[in-house]
């Protein structure tokens, strides 16, 4: 037996492996999907009073602290029975919008676009965010930049730092927008309008007017046959930080809808030996193990998920393009993984529309936006949208508010069985008998998890470590025939 391994594997946040297991014939037996770090935050906010933790858990993830910070925040909020005012959440989801441009903006020119613009066979000394840069142009790549620091000059404004938020706190937030700031933010939101349809225009241009880039989407082996889940308002239309989490089947048709407070009668979670990293499952379908189809309990939280969940987006233009995109491949809901990263797309679009419609909403400058809780602290749970996939926190505390226990199920945590079995039907489908492993093929299997955007910081709550790469190729006797080696 053969045995290949990736690790750590690259272009994510925090660490994972993959370790190929084929046959005789070189044909793939088995893949598994690690995470070696053993998950513990939770463990580090008991004892502390529960109005800390929006704070603390920021700092879990460099790439989504507002998403914790958010999430957290209205965990916090539950805790204390307290309805913040209506010019509090805005300004939440104000925050959260810019957080959404700015995510979705590294990881569709930083860490997917090598793959495509570049090519996913290409050098490894090319297919990177400067390779990128060296395809489209430095004034893109300016631009790219750009409006990255404009999304977290506004999260920097609101949050007191882009990565240490401090502004959500029991009851509401700490700090009111100004008027001032409001203009200069309506300027920075139509900027990013003009700049996400520009990020869709490349996606055109570059892979879906490539009929080979187009084929791997949707003929290569980067398809998932599983539920989807996603946060919606009350018309079922896309929303990130409010709303109700709905999954809908294999064939679109909705399974459950619930309240995140409700997320433990819908969602169970189970672990395997070989990884720290937990498998959540639907409960009304039961753990079958990691399958495909109607029967499978495997969903994923996705910006496809959330896509395939809802109705549609609330914003024009996004909808359009929301529209666009289903109507290209075949209808709803679309099971193409590396779709994932046009339907990000549509999430910046609609991001930009939403902040450009809260910094002209006439309330977004009232000066109320704190409420004092006055009831006794218990239990809480608060969910947001992640960029990476459905965020939940809850909390338990004594009647002083101090921590007695936090359970945390992070966007990557939900997708981590999808991951799994998406990276297995890479490996089946580029390896078989005779094929030679070489960079291509290897970093072509990654693009499998890639599609995710995981971030296993967030998921495993460790820090990564060196990110250099190492395959050793074993024979049946277990001796290396081969070693190909990265950074």
């Amino acid at each position: 037996m053969k045995r290949y391994t990736i690790d750590p594997i690259t272009r994510l946040e925090g660490h994972g492996k993959i370790e190929i297991f084929c046959n005789d014939d070189g044909s793939v037996q088995n893949v598994y999907f690690q995470v070696p770090e053993l998950r513990g935050f939770e463990k580090f906010c008991e004892g502390r009073p529960v109005e800390e933790l929006p704070m603390i858990v920021c700092k879990i993830c460099g790439v989504c602290p507002e998403a914790h910070h958010l999430a957290s925040a209205k965990a916090v909020d539950a805790v204390f029975g307290v309805e913040i005012p209506s010019a509090a959440k805005k300004l939440r989801e104000l925050i959260y919008a810019a957080h959404y441009i700015h995510s979705h903006i590294a990881h569709f020119y930083a860490l997917a676009a090598p793959d495509f613009v570049v090519g996913p066979t290409a050098s490894p000394a090319e297919r990177n965010v400067l390779g990128v840069i060296g395809k489209v142009g430095v004034q893109i790549g300016s631009e790219v930049l750009k409006h990255r620091r404009l999304a977290q000059e506004i999260q920097k404004e609101l949050c007191g730092h882009q990565t240490y938020c401090v502004c959500a706190i029991p009851g509401g937030n700490n700090k009111a927008l100004s008027e001032e700031k409001r203009k200069e933010f309506e300027i920075i939101a139509k900027s990013c309008v003009d700049f996400s349809k520009f990020s869709l225009k490349i996606f055109n241009d570059v892979v879906l007017a490539n009929k080979q880039y187009v084929d791997i989407i949707l003929n290569g082996p980067y398809a998932l046959n599983i539920h989807s889940m996603g946060t919606v308002d009350a018309n079922n239309k896309v929303n990130f930080y409010d709303g109700k989490i709905r999954v809908v089947d294999t064939k679109g048709v909705e399974i459950c809808k619930y309240d995140s407070k409700d997320y433990r009668d819908h969602i169970a979670e189970r672990v395997e030996s070989w990884s720290y990293l937990k498998f959540p499952y639907l409960k009304a379908k039961g753990w079958t193990g990691f399958v495909e189809g109607q029967d499978s309990g495997v969903y994923h939280a996705t910006p496809l998920s959330r896509l395939n969940a809802a109705d549609g987006m609330a914003t024009p233009v996004a909808h359009e393009e929301y529209q666009k995109m289903y109507s290209t491949l075949g209808g709803k809901p679309v099971h193409a993984t590396l779709a994932m990263h046009w339907a990000r797309l549509v999430e910046l679009v609609y991001a930009s529309e939403r902040l450009h419609e809260l910094c002209r909403d006439k309330e977004i400058t009232e000066p109320k936006v704190r409420v004092l809780p006055t009831n006794t602290p218990s239990e809480g749970v608060g969910s947001v949208e992640a960029p990476r996939g459905t965020l939940t926190h809850h909390y338990w505390t004594d009647s002083r508010g101090i921590v007695k226990k936090v359970n945390i199920v992070v966007g990557t945590t939900n997708n981590n069985a999808p991951i799994t079995m998406s990276i297995k039907k890479a490996a089946m489908g580029l390896i078989k008998k005779g094929t030679v492993v070489n960079e291509g093929i290897l970093n072509m299997i990654e693009m499998a998890f890639r599609a995710y955007d995981p971030c296993f910081s967030c998921a495993t709550h460790s820090l990564p470590g060196n990110m250099p790469m190492i395959v050793n190729i074993r024979d049946a006797k277990g001796e290396i025939v081969q070693t190909i080696k990265r950074g």
